[in-house]
């Protein structure tokens, strides 16, 4: 097997060295969308939503060792990333709230926690405040690692045209191609990053469509999910590395402010690539929201 915490970029092999290697399921969206859906182990479930520019492949060091646990998770690739396709609907924060209700759905998950990355973390969010429904008809607890509710565009001047411009060009895909391209990524991970976890975080970025990565960033930038996270009632877990330099640690206190009773989980000397650079710290407290979720929480009395 690999080294626990470092995926190889392989595409084939993903890191799941020591579970057997899982076929995709296809799940296709109202709009069309197809989306590549891994239903592996068995016991309390987890859901896994991905960061922006990545693949499910960023979260198999933690999938692995929730399955090795005695837990179900499902990982699956958001529209457009890895192995599913666009579709038709617009490139927003609240079609990624449509796309994890329909795999909650599809694979009847019911008590999960749902435990996000960065724009998996909003997924969740999105969910939380256009579906609070469903939300509360599946999820028994949540995880948001290493993300924001709101102004990801403060300080960030033409933050569109830098979208379009640098984020869309396939001249950056190429950069991202070669081991030089690691110096577009090491940004994103905090204190002794390791060079496979580069590798692998910058070759799914270059293999995201230019385009899917534009309109994603864009709607990052404009969303404010504050008013629909103040209605969360499921305990919730806030996950910041202090030397996060994507979502700033300020992000993790302004969602810890707004969601009740949240409470905030900060990983020293790590950076924004959590579920990579820490995964037994991220497992730990998905473990944890389990628990949390069975006793009755004193704050939200």
């Amino acid at each position: 097997g690999s080294v626990a915490g470092r995926p190889s970029t392989d595409q084939q092999g993903l890191g799941w060295e020591s579970l057997e290697a899982p076929a995709p399921r296809e799940i296709t969206t109202l709009d069309g969308a197809v989306l590549a859906v891994w239903d592996v182990g068995s016991g309390p479930t987890v859901v896994l939503p991905h960061c922006w520019g990545c693949t499910h492949a960023i979260w198999v060091p933690v999938a692995r060792r929730l399955v090795e646990s005695g837990h179900r998770v499902v990982l699956y690739d958001q529209r457009g990333h890895g192995a599913s396709t666009r579709g038709t609907a617009p490139l927003g924060i609240e079609t990624l709230g449509d796309d994890l209700s329909t795999v909650l759905e599809d694979r009847d998950v019911e008590d999960a926690v749902l435990a996000g990355h960065s724009m998996g973390g909003m997924t969740i969010m999105s969910l939380a405040t256009y579906q609070p429904k469903v939300l509360a008809e599946r999820a028994c607890g949540l995880v948001l690692v290493a993300t924001a509710a709101a102004d990801m565009a403060s300080g960030a001047i033409g933050m569109e045209r830098f979208a379009s411009g640098l984020i869309a060009s396939p001249a950056v895909s190429l950069a991202l191609r070669t081991g030089a391209g690691n110096r577009f990524v090491r940004g994103v991970f905090g204190a002794d990053p390791v060079r496979e976890q580069m590798d692998l975080t910058r070759t799914l970025f270059a293999q995201t469509a230019p385009r899917v990565r534009a309109g994603f960033l864009t709607a990052m930038t404009a969303m404010n999910l504050l008013e629909g996270i103040a209605t969360i009632g499921i305990p919730t877990t806030v996950m910041i590395g202090t030397k996060d330099r994507l979502t700033a640690p300020a992000r993790s206190d302004q969602l810890v402010a707004a969601i009740p009773g949240a409470r905030l989980v900060t990983v020293p000397g790590r950076g924004h690539m959590l579920p990579l650079e820490d995964p037994d710290a991220v497992t730990a407290e998905i473990v944890r929201a389990f628990t949390r979720s069975a006793t009755p929480p004193r704050e939200l009395e």
